[in-house]
């Protein structure tokens, strides 16, 4: 099946579907069971993106457990996600990118500082969307979270490769315009999004873009 008919397979079944802009924030929640598919419609944009468990928002997506735990540096399909409590948070079901990372961490003010140069200080970052979105969206109140719940992030669609000296590059993505992933959720949670706003770096193509999001209910 093409990644078009895939997506709009996706589609005939949701019941959310919408655009985040390039370089803005998003926030929503994904019942245990359904599906969370996240599309890079123009293709090699980078997602930050945060789990937290609905029932409780002091455990959430964690990148240590979850790469000892796989034995591997990279997400791909059938990777179980898992919490800092060691649940199974969320699995990727579907994935026609390849790989995702986990080790990239979100860029921030004062990481384009400390990578790129002083005066890179004031640009927009997905710490700073994350941070926006805990103070003011309405979920982040309903669950009263705050910056103390931004934890390790997953970069979907975003190649971090490992030299083989232990360092970590920032390299040209390998997505494409229409690729996805797409998660089921192991409990209920919420999912926080900075849809990459970078601009020193290959990770956008030097061009940040919207994507699309998708949630659906799980199979019968």
């Amino acid at each position: 099946m093409t990644a078009l008919a895939n997506l709009e397979n996706g589609l005939e079944k949701s019941v959310l579907s919408e655009v985040c802009p390039a370089g803005e924030a998003w926030m929503g929640e994904v019942k245990k069971g359904q599906y969370f598919r996240i599309v890079d419609l123009d293709g090699n944009q980078a997602v930050d993106t945060l789990f937290i468990s609905a029932s409780n928002p002091e455990e959430r997506y964690s990148a240590t457990d979850t790469l000892a735990i796989n034995k591997q540096i990279y997400l791909e399909k059938g990777t179980t996600l898992y919490s800092n409590f060691g649940n199974a948070i969320a699995k990727i079901q579907d994935d026609n990118c390849g790989r995702h990372d986990t080790l990239g961490g979100a860029c921030s003010c004062e990481s384009n500082t400390v990578r790129y140069a002083h005066d890179k200080y004031p640009m927009h970052s997905c710490r700073n969307n994350f941070m926006m979105a805990l103070s003011q969206h309405p979920i982040a109140k309903k669950h009263e979270l705050n910056v103390r719940h931004i934890g390790p992030n997953i970069n979907f669609f975003m190649n971090v490769p490992v030299t083989a000296d232990g360092h970590l590059k920032f390299d040209d993505g390998i997505s494409a315009p229409g690729k996805y992933v797409e998660i089921q959720a192991e409990m209920d949670l919420i999912v926080l999004i900075s849809n990459c706003p970078q601009l020193n770096n290959p990770c956008n193509a030097y061009n940040p873009t919207k994507i699309q999001l998708i949630i659906r209910e799980g199979e019968e």
